[in-house]
């Protein structure tokens, strides 16, 4: 991926890897457009970074995103790349009863957001030379944590999705990556002091290096090992780790 001299939108850009990638690729010179649900987040990030801009949306809401989409189509005529990266992560117990509030919203949120998201401005991405979609999904997508089953699950999902999008789009002038990061230091599930997890900094440095090449999977090295498919015994392998993941 070209790493300069783009328009760009990310969603979940107020916080943690989304706005992690936003101050990164801003001071590569690109123009960046964040997108989130809370504008004091987001006015922080852009008050911190000058020249950024951004926009309240909802990705849960599809009227929002229609509203956004044609907003941004209509002061930025240049975007060529657009990143969804907004996502909830939430507890929940795929032994017991599903809360339907968790259920809906993470489903709205992680699956729905970014295919409307995309579909809002799929046509005119199109029309951009260097256009580039990259969808941000989670390891958790290849090997699930039983503990956030229908987040796991959402990535999953995304993950599908993006290689039928990326088939779909073969003969198009746009590119579609996949994001996967492993556990990293931010406010999901309270993860901005875990050890265990992979420092936000750190990730974000050499994620940008992948992005730099031609790979359609940007997976930093933390994410190889749960990337690389057991095969048939995937069974075997999920429990191993849910039970590491459970001993703390």
């Amino acid at each position: 991926m070209k790493l300069t001299h783009n328009t760009i939108f990310i969603t979940g850009g107020g916080s943690g890897i989304g706005r992690a990638l936003a101050e990164a690729l801003h001071q590569r010179g690109n123009k960046v457009i964040i997108a989130g649900r809370r504008a004091d987040y987001l006015s922080t990030v852009t008050a911190a970074n000058p020249g950024m801009e951004s926009v309240v949306l909802d990705v849960s809401d599809p009227q929002d995103i229609a509203r956004v989409s044609a907003e941004l189509i209509q002061r930025h005529p240049e975007l060529n790349v657009l990143i969804n990266n907004a996502g909830i992560m939430q507890f929940d117990n795929a032994a017991s009863t599903v809360d339907e509030k968790m259920l809906v919203d993470t489903i709205s949120t992680n699956l729905y957001g970014p295919i409307r998201v995309t579909s809002g401005l799929i046509e005119h991405l199109k029309t951009r030379p260097n256009a580039v979609i990259i969808n941000v999904s989670s390891v958790l997508g290849f090997v699930p944590m039983a503990m956030t089953a229908v987040y796991s699950a959402t990535k999953a999902a995304m993950h599908s999705y993006t290689l039928s999008q990326r088939y779909s789009l073969r003969d198009t002038s746009v590119r579609v990556l996949e994001l996967a990061p492993p556990w990293v230091q931010t406010e999901l599930l309270n993860s901005s002091e875990e050890p265990r997890a992979m420092p936000l900094a750190e990730f974000i440095e050499e994620t940008m290096a992948v992005l730099a090449t031609d790979a359609d999977e940007i997976l930093v090295d933390r994410a190889k090992p749960l990337r690389a498919s057991p095969g048939p015994d995937e069974f075997a392998f999920v429990s191993q780790f849910n039970d590491a993941m459970n001993a703390g």
